[in-house]
């Protein structure tokens, strides 16, 4: 399922668009760190509301799984599986992945 990139018949490095792509995944990569950091912001978070609710927040779940999604979607693009920019650059992922129960 490899995919050729095409050059044009220039050399591969001299290739603009490649090299954007490349700055566009330094860019994703530290957003992805910073979402990482957030991730575990939130996973305290519910823990301790469950610990002092009983339930879990329904808000946070949402999140949870908004950001779950959005790791899809920088993962998927810093590997080249997918042309497609993820937030900023798009709408934030709304939609459940493969597998994924909706929360209601």
């Amino acid at each position: 399922m490899s995919e050729q990139i095409s050059h044009g018949g220039a050399a591969p490095y001299k290739n603009t668009g490649t090299w954007m792509r490349g700055l566009f995944m330094l860019l994703f990569g530290f957003f992805y760190h910073i979402a990482v950091m957030l991730l575990g912001a939130v996973a305290i978070i519910q823990f301790v509301w469950v610990l002092a609710t009983g339930r879990n927040n329904p808000q946070l779940t949402e999140f949870g799984a908004g950001l779950s999604r959005y790791f899809y979607q920088v993962v998927r693009f810093l590997t080249f599986n997918s042309d497609t920019k993820p937030f900023p650059f798009s709408d934030w992922p709304s939609e459940p992945l493969p597998g994924e129960t909706p929360t209601p």
